[in-house]
C-alpha cells in the first residue's frame, strides 16, 4: 500500500498489495409539530426554526434499501504485477574488463493486490483507481454473484487515480450516477467495497468535507476529494461512495492514517470529475485535460489584507501564462475568480474541479473582480499544447510516434514473446534519441510493454510523475538490442 507524508498523519491508497428508495431518516415539520400522546419526540434549536426529529428514524437510520441497491454493482478486483529485479555485478575481475553492469533476476517476483470496482454500464465497463491496477499483467474481476472474468484495461489516468475496465459481459447490474455537486456537509453516505479481502461490505458515514487537498496529486493533478467518516481500509480502492438513494456519487480512493488502517477519515473522487475521466478514455483514450492557463492560489484573511483584497471567497490569480485562454480572455494577475459558469468557486481545489470537467474548445463564463469591479470573462479553454484541438494520444504526440503489432513471425525469429514495433516517426522524442523505424520495444522503466495501449499508459504516468524520464529496452529486427534514456521534463 502506497502512503504519502502527511502532518494529519499518512494518506494512503487504499488497495491491498500482499506477496502472494426513500429511507425517511429524518423526519421533521418546522412550527407546526403537535405531538401524540404516544410519540416521544426531540426538539432541536435552529436560529429562526423550530426543527423536530422523532427518535425512532434518529436513532435507527435505515440504508439498507440503498444497500440493496448498490452493493450488486461493487466487483472485487485482483491485479497480478510481475517485477523484474534488476542487480549489480559483484564480480571485480568482470568489472575490470567490462565496467558495472546490470543484470535482471534469473526468476521475476509476482506480487498480488486486491481493490474493488462499480459496474457503469450493463455490457461490462467497470470504473476503478488507478493505483489498484497499475502496471498489472492480469486484471480478474468477480462479480458479487461470484462470477469471475479477466479484465481488459481500456485506460488510465494517474492525475485523478481513475481507470477505466472492460469485462466480456452482458446484463450486468449497474450503479447509477449522482450528482456529487448536491452533496452537503453532514449528508449520509455508503462505502461500499472488499476491504481487507472481504468482499460485498457495506459501511456508512456523513459527508465531513468538500473539495479537499490531501497532498497526493500529481504533476497537474486534480485534488478535490470528498472527505467522509465512513470506514474505508485497505481493499475499499476504487469501491462505490453512494447516497442514501444508491446513487454514485464517488470512487473511494484515500484513507488518513498513522497505521495503514482507517482511523476516522476517508477520502473519494467526486463522480463529477471520475465521470468525465470514463467518458474521455473511453471515447478518445486519453483524459482530454482543459486548462485557462493561470496559476492560482487561495486567499485567507493575512493574504486578502496584504494584497488590499476585499473579498474572502474566491481564487487568485497569481500569473497568466502567454498565449493562453485566460490572457486571451483579459484575465490579469491580481484578479479573483468566484464563479466559473454560474457554480461559485471559493478555493483553488474548487477552481480545478469544476475546470476539469470541460475540454479543449469548450467555452466558459469566468466571473471575478478586479479590485472593487466586478468583471466577466468568455473563455474558450485550451490543451497544453496551447490549441483547442482534441488529442487522442498524448503521450504518443509528445514522443512523435506510430506504433503497430509484432507479427507472429517476428515474434519467432526473434525469440520474444511480446513487443510493440516502430512504424513511423515525426519530430519527437524518440527521433531525438536515436530511435530508428522497426525498433521494437519490449520494456518501458522495466515494466513489460505488449501493444500502443502500455505505451501511451506508462508514458502518461510518467509525465505525472516527478520523474519525468523513461528508459526504453528493445529490439530491432536485425537482433541488435537497444536501449534508449528520454527525457520529458521539457
Amino acid at each position: 500500500m502506497r502512503t504519502f507524508s502527511k502532518t494529519l498523519g499518512l494518506i494512503a491508497l487504499v488497495a491491498t498489495v500482499s506477496a502472494g428508495v426513500s429511507l425517511g431518516i429524518y423526519s421533521y415539520k418546522e412550527n407546526q409539530h403537535k405531538s401524540s400522546a404516544n410519540e416521544s419526540t426531540f426538539s432541536g434549536q435552529v436560529p429562526g426554526k423550530q426543527v423536530w426529529f422523532t427518535d425512532a428514524a434518529a436513532a435507527n437510520p435505515d440504508f439498507s434499501a440503498a444497500a440493496e441497491k448498490s452493493v450488486h454493482g461493487v466487483v472485487h478486483i485482483k491485479s497480478t504485477v510481475v517485477q523484474q529485479t534488476r542487480y549489480r555485478s559483484q564480480d571485480p575481475f568482470f568489472e575490470f574488463f567490462f565496467g558495472q553492469r546490470e543484470f535482471e533476476a534469473p526468476s521475476p517476483r509476482t506480487q498480488e493486490g486486491i481493490g474493488s470496482g462499480v459496474i457503469i454500464s450493463n455490457d461490462g465497463y467497470i470504473i476503478t483507481n488507478n493505483h489498484v491496477i497499475d502496471n498489472a499483467e492480469k486484471i480478474e474481476v468477480t462479480l458479487n454473484d461470484k462470477r469471475a472474468f479477466d479484465a481488459k484495461l481500456i485506460g488510465a489516468d494517474p492525475y485523478t487515480d481513475i481507470a477505466l475496465l472492460k469485462i466480456d459481459a452482458d446484463n450486468l447490474p449497474i450503479i447509477p450516477f449522482g450528482d456529487s455537486d448536491k452533496l452537503r456537509i453532514g449528508e449520509w453516505v455508503l462505502a461500499i467495497g472488499n476491504p481487507f479481502n472481504l468482499t460485498s461490505t457495506v459501511t456508512a458515514g456523513i459527508v465531513s468535507a468538500k473539495a479537499r487537498s490531501i497532498g497526493i496529486g500529481k504533476k497537474l493533478g486534480i485534488e478535490s476529494f470528498i472527505q467522509t467518516d465512513a470506514a474505508v481500509n485497505p481493499g475499499n480502492s476504487g469501491g462505490a461512495l453512494v447516497n442514501t438513494t444508491g446513487e454514485l456519487v464517488g470512487i473511494n480512493t484515500a484513507i488518513a492514517t498513522m497505521t495503514g488502517n482507517y482511523e476516522g477519515y476517508s477520502f473519494a473522487v467526486p463522480i463529477s470529475i471520475a465521470s468525465k475521466v470514463v467518458s474521455d478514455l473511453k471515447q478518445f483514450g486519453t483524459v482530454q485535460r482543459a486548462l485557462m492557463g493561470v496559476n492560482i492560489r487561495d486567499i485567507n484573511a493575512d493574504f486578502a489584507k496584504e494584497k488590499n483584497l476585499d473579498v474572502l471567497e474566491g481564487v487568485y490569480i497569481e500569473s497568466v501564462s502567454e498565449r493562453s485562454s485566460a490572457m486571451e480572455a483579459g484575465i490579469e494577475a491580481g484578479d479573483v475568480i468566484t464563479e466559473i459558469n454560474g457554480i461559485k468557486v471559493k478555493s483553488a481545489n474548487e477552481l480545478q474541479e469544476q475546470i476539469n470537467r470541460y475540454r479543449p474548445g469548450d467555452k466558459i463564463v469566468v466571473k471575478g473582480f478586479r479590485g472593487k469591479t466586478a468583471k466577466t470573462f468568455n473563455l474558450t479553454l485550451k490543451n497544453r499544447q496551447g490549441t483547442t484541438e482534441i488529442t487522442k494520444e498524448k503521450g504518443l504526440e509528445i514522443l512523435g510516434a506510430a506504433f503497430k503489432e509484432l507479427t507472429p513471425e517476428l515474434k519467432k525469429q526473434l525469440g520474444i514473446s511480446y513487443g510493440v514495433q516502430v512504424a513511423g516517426l515525426t519530430d519527437g522524442k524518440f527521433q531525438t534519441a536515436g530511435i530508428r523505424k522497426g525498433f521494437i520495444i519490449t520494456k518501458i522503466n522495466n515494466q513489460p510493454v505488449k501493444s500502443q495501449a502500455d505505451v501511451e499508459t506508462m508514458t502518461g504516468k510518467i509525465l505525472a510523475s516527478d520523474e519525468q524520464a523513461l528508459f526504453i529496452t528493445g529490439v530491432y529486427p536485425n537482433g541488435k538490442t537497444g536501449f534508449y534514456a528520454i527525457d520529458l521534463s521539457e
